[in-house]
């Protein structure tokens, strides 16, 4: 499996972005897709999780502000991110597991500004 993260960049405080996390290769045993984010200095946190079922978490600090979805044509995960603050800057990864092992893909990096 390969993932390939997008769509990160710089916004404004109260903004809105949307990552992308394309996943190609064996997807079929994918069964969970996670996005994480890690600030400089911290340690690499869950924001939120979507199942082969549709089912959605959320990180307490995202709910109301973020939004997992899927496109299963395009076998891509996204994550709509509206009324963003200056916390939420971070390298936001994307993470896909199967019942055997997890697969990450690169960064990309979300600067707001206050």
């Amino acid at each position: 499996v390969q993932l390939q993260a997008s769509g990160g960049g710089l916004a404004q405080s109260g903004g809105s972005l949307r990552l992308s996390c394309a996943a190609s290769g064996r997807i079929f045993g994918i069964n969970v897709v996670e996005w994480y984010r890690q600030a400089p200095g911290k340690q690499r946190d869950l924001v939120a999780s979507i199942t082969n079922f549709g089912l959605t978490t959320y990180t307490d600090s995202v709910k109301g502000r973020f939004t997992i979805s899927r496109d299963n044509a395009k076998n891509t995960v996204y994550l709509q991110m509206n009324s963003l603050k200056p916390e939420d800057t971070a390298v936001y990864y994307c993470k896909a597991g199967t019942l055997r092992s997890d697969y990450w893909g690169q960064g990309t990096q979300v600067t707001v500004s206050s």
